[in-house]
Parts: structure tokens; sequence; C-alpha cells
């Protein structure tokens, strides 16, 4: 039966809504799982005096003919010219009463007919439902779905869920000077731990075996109505909702049904409200109260509760963002001293000395064409003495340091995530397990299958709806091939490729911008206008980098998500991995593209003085800074970074799930008519107030947010050592937003078991391996480490860098110039006779005049050399350190072995205790009845009391004498 089901005011009074908002009326069973959808009643015609708000429902014999739609009910329809259903010619039989649907009133009858049918499957398989009467012409309504006993032992033995046993055994702690030093920590962080109920005894752990009712004398039940916690049963609720299909429209799954608008939404319920007056505690409250407030930032994560409360894949990813965060703790302080370095050794800089003096008076080549003079190295002072922040020795050691801290941070995430799956009982989480979970076909992959197999078959159309069900729920092993998914394939390569041409396009966009800019600013009559063309152009053109990624990120994500569904993947696991790959791949090109255009080609295709290289007629390529291209890159590489993090990762998680709420509020009241309704209670329910609440999506927006910060802070920290002291106060913040938002702003997620991250660790060890060979160019290519380097020990006098300066400058005799390039009206004309320029080019004076010198061919191959020694020292240092570092604790490794073993005695000591009550009521039946078929029925009737043990009697017996 639908339990406590009303039609209308049916029966008098609704019964009052419990007072908790999470039972049933009885106020006894729990409402597992909800299911909303809107609905419109059709104003259908019927006779007057007629009391019944739907009597056309009510009517003994009822056809519905619809107006272009399909017919349904007694009439026999007849398939016309155009693809639509129409009565056939016959007399209409006496009693039935022909109602004419419009397009919408047909399309909502469709919808509850699904609806009923889908309930009524429900119901079979033994849930339990209770709907909320639809006393309105159209509006909101509920479906409450509870799981009993029954439903839910039969599901926990299908899906292996893992369950405590009586068995207790104890966990064995490492002694020495690590239990010792593990005490001091506890004894420290006391203040910083979340007060949360703890295990009463944390040294012993219960033994978890997959629920089996035929073993259920095993577990510790002391309430069936609590065995299985709320994020358990709604598990089970939403694995059936999931398989459960209905004929309508050849629906497979309630997620078939929300995509066809049958059903709006379908969530577990949360466990009351976060905040109120009550003192009632749950732990949704006790989560806001400990952990999604900000005011709490300084405390640890308490990941056991997140982990219960919302789910083991959930959980592991708070445990990364949590480790990650800790990890850059140590990286943001040696980024800081590496800073601190370069601020004390800015005065003892001998280059940068030697080009703010203004005695060596270096006359340089012009900037641009006829209008830019010739100018004085010294006036770029100031952006020298600020590269050297950057551009130090120290940075290279703070390179290596940041390749062993990737590796390292990925060893210890492994070791934690192998602590965290013994603890959470996720170490033998079973292959059939995993398979039937992952392996379940999508809705949308069925979909096109059946498609497929229609159109195979080539099915005539007076039977076409039998011939779809039964190729719906056939067993034939068909799936889509190759050819099938070609379509999709061509579209997903054809379109990230243009995604990715775009991206260029719009660093190129960038580049003519900055050109161009730079250009006219330097026609200003304003002597500050041109003093400051360099920084204007710089400032705005990141700005308007910025702008860009942040939109091109949002279409990638959208167009990502659409790609993979043309893909038609099989399985949701495929599908996310797809999903994944498509929207990094696209956000990283889209993030990284303008740093990698400043870092490894701004410059480097000038030419020189008389024989420069020009983009558009008159406009020369850019050129970097006297100072180098390192102080620009870090100026990208900073503002893009704090501005994704403030805007992309903050406010717009902030501001957009509330507008999305506001938005679907206003929605609903202007779609819903100003009725009152009497039977709803005053005092909004747990539903109502959780469905307006933001639908949860995913974890991908939240992995990919850090996995781009994981970038910024690894690829380029050569040219940004505050880069992790940035990504550690975002994350700070970052951690009691999500926090928050999971708790506050978005409906309670559907509990998934998994046993690591999936493909964001393949994803986060690649960005580790490629930050080293990114790394060791920045070092070779954009700083001057090495072209001082090489200065200092082979072309130095003294052995220092004094004369640096002096030997990276090439002369240029202003002659050679082009006819019109020439500054126009400038002062110094008459006195220049050779300006320099930043290159290493042979003098005008040689034979082989402004053609590469010998200095140019041994810095390019020290560079090179530095590269390859660089990558596989680093390379080395890190497979030494994870083969250092065992992926397993020794300690968990041991308990994992201990608990195989004691799960074998307590089997062991179970089934030898079963073997001696069988031998005592052989015994005891041969003593009463020695002989006679009725001994043999008493005999027979015992041992299947024994076997079943579904009732309770012989369970109960063995528990009292079995001592566990």
């Amino acid at each position: 039966i639908i339990n406590n089901y009303l039609r209308g005011t049916q029966g008098g009074a609704v019964d009052k809504a419990s007072p908790s908002g999470m039972l049933f009326r009885d106020s006894k069973r729990k409402v597992d799982y909800v299911l909303a959808y809107h609905y419109r009643k059709r104003l259908a015609r019927h006779p007057a005096g007629a009391g019944s708000p739907e009597p056309t429902r009510e009517s003994a014999s009822l056809a519905l003919v619809s107006n272009g739609g399909t017919g349904k009910g007694c009439a026999e329809l007849q398939r016309q010219d155009g693809g639509q259903y129409a009565p056939q010619e016959r007399p209409r039989p006496l009693g039935v009463e022909v109602i004419e649907l419009g397009p919408l009133d047909t399309l909502e009858e469709e919808k509850r007919l699904q609806r009923e049918e889908y309930e009524r499957n429900l119901v079979e398989v033994g849930l339990e439902i209770e709907k909320d009467p639809e006393n309105k012409s159209q509006g909101l309504s509920f479906v409450r779905i509870h799981a009993p006993w029954q439903v839910l032992s039969r599901e926990a033995e299908l899906l292996k869920i893992k369950m405590p046993t009586k068995k207790m055994y104890e966990i064995t702690e490492e002694g020495g000077i690590l239990k010792t030093l593990n005490e001091i920590w506890c004894k420290l962080t006391k203040p910083l731990q979340p007060q949360v109920p703890q295990q009463e005894n944390t040294n012993m752990k219960s033994l978890s075996y997959p629920f089996s009712r035929e073993k259920i004398y095993l577990y510790n039940i002391k309430d069936k109505d609590t065995f299985f916690d709320n994020a358990t049963r709604s598990r089970i609720v939403r694995e059936i909702l999931k398989r459960i299909s209905t004929k309508a429209r050849n629906s497979t799954g309630i997620g078939t049904l929300i995509a066809n608008h049958v059903y709006d939404a379908a969530y577990p319920l949360h466990d009351g409200e976060y905040e109120g007056q009550n003192d009632d505690m749950n732990e949704r409250k006790l989560l806001y109260r400990e952990w999604a407030r900000y005011g709490v930032f300084y405390k640890f994560q308490p990941i056991d509760l997140i982990r219960k409360y919302f789910g083991e894949k959930i959980g592991l990813y708070f445990a990364w963002l949590g480790l990650y965060t800790e990890f850059l703790i140590p990286s943001s302080v040696v980024g800081i001293i590496v800073f601190l370095y370069g601020c004390i050794t800015i005065e003892g800089d001998i280059p940068s000395k030697e080009m703010c003096d203004q005695h060596n008076a270096f006359t340089m080549c012009p900037l641009c064409d006829k209008f830019c003079d010739y100018w004085n190295l010294s006036s770029a002072c100031a952006t020298a003495r600020a590269s050297h922040l950057f551009d130090n020795p120290a940075t290279v050691f703070f390179s290596i340091f940041m390749a062993l801290w990737a590796t390292m941070f990925l060893e210890q995430w492994k070791r934690l995530q192998m602590r965290l799956s013994y603890f959470w009982d996720l170490t033998g989480l079973e292959e059939e397990e995993v398979s039937f979970l992952s392996e379940h076909p999508r809705p949308e992959y069925e979909t096109k299958l059946l498609q497929k197999k229609l159109k195979n078959k080539s099915i005539t159309t007076e039977n076409s709806n039998e011939v779809r069900c039964s190729l719906l729920f056939s067993d034939e092993k068909e799936k889509l091939t190759w050819s099938d998914r070609m379509p999709g394939y061509a579209a997903n390569f054809g379109l990230i490729l243009f995604m990715i041409m775009l991206t260029f396009s719009a660093v190129f966009g960038v580049i003519v911008y900055r050109i161009t800019t730079a250009a006219a600013l330097s026609f200003s009559t304003n002597e500050t206008t041109r003093s400051n063309v360099r920084v204007t152009v710089t400032a705005t053109a990141v700005i308007i980098n910025l702008v860009v990624i942040l939109i091109l990120d949002e279409i990638y994500g959208a167009v990502a998500k659409w790609l993979t569904e043309i893909e038609v993947p099989k399985t949701e696991k495929t599908f996310e991995e797809r999903l994944i790959l498509k929207a990094f791949l696209l956000k990283f090109v889209n993030s990284y593209a303008p740093i990698f255009y400043v870092a490894f080609f701004k410059g480097r295709f000038v030419g020189r003085p008389g024989h420069y290289v020009y983009v558009f007629e008159g406009y020369r390529m850019e050129e970097c800074a006297p100072g180098g291209c390192l102080m620009e890159l870090c100026i990208q590489l900073s503002i893009i970074m704090l501005g994704k993090q403030l805007i992309q990762n903050n406010l717009f998680e902030i501001g957009i799930p509330k507008l999305k709420k506001l938005f679907r509020k206003l929605k609903d009241e202007r779609t819903e008519p100003k009725e009152m309704d009497t039977n709803q209670s005053k005092d909004p329910q747990q539903w109502d107030l959780d469905y307006i609440l933001e639908p949860f999506t995913g974890l991908t927006p939240e992995y990919m947010e850090m996995i781009i910060q994981f970038g910024f802070v690894t690829l380029f920290v050569a040219s940004f050592p505050l880069a992790p002291l940035f990504a550690l106060l975002n994350n700070i913040i970052e951690v009691r937003l999500d926090a928050k938002k999971f708790v506050t702003e978005l409906r309670r997620p559907d509990t998934v078991r998994a046993k690591d991250i999936g493909i964001w660790y393949n994803i986060l060890s690649g960005i580790g391996k490629l930050s080293v060979i990114i790394n060791a160019f920045v070092i070779a290519v954009t700083s001057d480490f090495i072209p001082r380097l090489m200065y200092q020990y082979a072309y130095s006098q003294n052995g220092t860098m004094h004369g640096f300066i002096n030997h990276t400058l090439s002369y240029f005799n202003v002659s050679h110039l082009k006819a019109g390039t020439q500054p126009e009206n400038s002062p110094f004309a008459q006195d220049v006779l050779f300006c320099r320029f930043k290159d290493y080019r042979e003098p005008p004076w040689s034979q082989n005049q402004y053609e590469f010198s010998k200095q140019y061919w041994a810095v390019l191959s020290a560079r090179l050399a530095f590269v390859i020694l660089f990558q596989n020292l680093v390379m080395f240092l890190s497979v030494l350190v994870d083969w250092i570092i065992p992926d397993i604790p020794k300690d968990i490794s041991e308990q994992i072995k201990k608990e195989k073993s004691v799960l074998l005695d307590f089997f062991l000591k179970e089934e030898h205790e079963k073997l001696k009550l069988i031998e005592s009521f052989i015994a005891r039946d041969k003593q009463k009845h020695k002989s006679g078929t009725k001994g043999e029925r008493i005999r027979a009737a015992s041992f299947c009391q024994f076997n079943r043990c579904q009732k309770g009697s012989f369970a109960s017996f063995s528990s009292q004498h079995t001592e566990v």
C-alpha cells in the first residue's frame, strides 16, 4: 500500500506533519528520501453538481483523447499519416466520457501516469511511501520514502555494505619515541581539536564485515531502526531508485525521470536545521558549529564526522584539501625566507648597482621607431632592483625544494589515504561492490542503445510499444560500437581544437593590444605618460588577461560537459573521468597560456636594431624590460593567481548559489497561484527547506580550482616564491567556504563510497613532473642565473660580477638604422654614435657584424646543460623520496593483517559454537523422540528454525551462548 496517501480532503482533516520534519506523519518511520515534482491539474469539463475536484478520475470509464498528442483509455487509436494518433471512428460505449486534452494537459497526464507507475514499482520492491495531497490547481508536491528493515537488510547484502560486528579488537600503537612525540603533539594541539563526539576507547576497533542476513547473529544490532545510519539508508534507497524503471517512455531510473521533468528533484534530507533556538543537537548543527564557520578556521577538520554525514567520497576530498593546506605551511615559510633573502641582498647586488650607476651612462637604442628617443639604462634602475627580489640564487634552491615538496605531498597523501581506508573500512572494498556501482549503465547510454536497437529491428508502428519494452528489458548483450560514437568523437576533437585555438587567439589579441597601446602612448606629449608606458601596458594587459580567463573558464566548463554527453559514456565513472580530462585540458591551457607566453616567448623574436621583427606594418614585436622578463612573469602570475582565487573561487562560490536560490524562489512564486492550502503546515518541513537549497552537482569544480592553484604553486614557483603563501591564505578561507556551502547551501549529497580521489591523483602527479621541466626552463631561459654564472666563472677577470651589465650589452652603429626609423627631434642625435641593446652579438666593427657572438652560443649551451642537469637531479631526488617513504604506513599494514586474522578466528569460533548447538539439538531430539515420524518432523522444524534465523528466536538464543 501507499501509506498515508490522501486525495484531496478525503477522510476529513489531514494528519499533522511530524514535529521533527524527519518522520512520516505517524512520527515513527524515518523519511529516508524525498521526490519533489510540480503538478498542474487539467481544467476538465464535468457534469454540473459534481463535488469532487477531479471527477474525471473518479468516473468508472474514461477515455482521454489528446489534441495532437497520445491517446490513452478505452478508445481504439489509429495512426495517421502525420505520425500522430487519433481515435478510430466507431460508436462510443455507454458510460464513457471523452475528454479532449490540449498539448500541455496531455504532457501533464503522461507525467502523472509515469509517476503513478514508478511509485507503484517502488512499493512493489518493499519501500513505503507517503504523498502530499494535491489541493491546488498547480503547485509543488513531495513523495516521502521510507525503507523498512526487510528492504534495508536485503539491499545492504546486495551492495555488500560493511557493518560493524560484535567483535572488538585492540589497535596496537607504535611505541618508543614516536609514541612520545605523538602524545606531546596531541597535548599541544588539543585547543585546535573540534569538539565533536569521539569514540570512548580509541584503542579498540569494531571488526566489520559485509552485511549478510544469514549471518545476522554476527552483528551488534541493538535497534533495527538505528543500525543503519541516515547516510547508509539514503544510499540504499538511492540505489533502488536508480534501477527501478517504468514502461512509459522507457524510463530507466530516477535520473531519466528527472531529465524528462517527471520529477524535479530527488534528495535525502539533512538532519534538521543547522542553527536555531532549540537545544536539539544533530550532526548538521554540530558540523556547522565546529567546522562550517569562519570563526573556527584555526581548528582541525572533523574528518570522521564529515565522512559519516556526507560519505567517503566527500570525506576524502576534505581530507585531501586539509593535507594540501597543511603542506602549504612549510613551503610558505621557505618562500618568505627566499623573498627576504632577495630583500636583504639587494644592496649588495653588483649588476643592479651597475645599472643604477649614473656614471656608467649606457645609452640604449630607441624602444620604438621615430617617436622614441635614445635613453639611459639607469632610468630602469627600479625595475632592475625589483627583479633581484625574485631573480637570485635562492630561487634555484626553492625550485628544487618545491619539486621535492610536491613529491612528498603526494607520498604523504597516499599514506593518509591508506590510513583513512583502514579506519573507514574501505581496505576490503569488494570488487563486486565497485563493479555493481560503477558499471551500472547511465540512462543516456541505455536510451541511445535502445534507439540503436529500434533502428536495427525496423519495428512496425502497431506493436512498437511492446517491442520497445521488450528491447529495453532484454538480456541481449548489445553495446554501442566505435562507429556509433564516431560523430561524438569527431565533434570532441574539432571543438577542443577550436577552443584551444580560441585561447591562443585571445593571448595573441592581448599581445596586439600591448604592442599598439605601447606605440600609441609613445606618441603622447605628456612626459609622465611616456615614462610610464611599460607599467601602464603591463598592468592593463594582465587585467584583460584575467577577465578573458574568467569568462572562458565558465564557457569551457559548460562545453566540456556537453562534449562528454555527446560521447555517451556507458558508466558514471567513465563519464566523470572524461569530463575531468576535457575540463582540465581546456582550463589548463586557458589559465597558463598567457604565463607561458611571457616566460618563454616574449622578447625571443624581437630581432635587433636595424632589423626588427614587425607584427603589423609599423608595430615592432614587444621586448622584455631591461631587468629581464622574470619580473613581468611574476606580475602576470601573481595577478592571475590572486584574481582567480578572489573572484572565481570566492566571490563566484558565494554569489552564484545565492542568485540561483533567489531565482528559483522567484520562479516558484510566479508559477504557483496564490491559493490557500489548509492542509499545509504553517511551519515549513525539512523537505521544503531542503528543496529550496542548491542541488549538489559533484566535486569536479572543487577539485578543479585546487588543481589549477596547485599548478600556480609548483609550475612557475621560480618566478614567484610567495605563491605558496597566497595559496595558503586562500585555502584557509576555502576550507570553511566549502564547508559552509555543503552544510548550509546545498542539498544533502548522496553518500558515495570511494577508496581514493580517482583520476585527480594522476593529474597531480603529472603536474608535479611537469613542474620540474618548466622550472628548469624558467631558471635557465627566463632568468639571468645562467648568464651571471657564465660571466663570473668564464669571462670575469677577477671572478666577480663587476662588468656584467657591459658584457650583456651589444653595440649598434646608429647610422645603420633604416631610413624613417631614426628618432625625430632627438637632442642626442648628434652626440650618439653607438647605442647599446641587450643581446650577445658581434660589434659593428667586426667582420661578422651583428651576428651571434661566441658568448651567445656558450651561454645557450650552458642553459641547455643546466636544464638537463636540473631535471635529472630533481627527478632522481623525487624517485629517492618516493622509494624511502612507503605508500602504506607500517602500523596500518600490520593492523590490516591482524584484522584478517581476527576475522578468521571470529568466524571459526562462531562456526564451532554453531556446530555445538547443532549436536546438542540432535542429541536432545534423539532422547525425547527415539522413534516415529513425529520426531523427524520436530527435528526438521528445529533445523529449519536454525537455518533461517530470521525471526530472531535462534539468533537471540545463540547470542546468549556465544561470548564475543
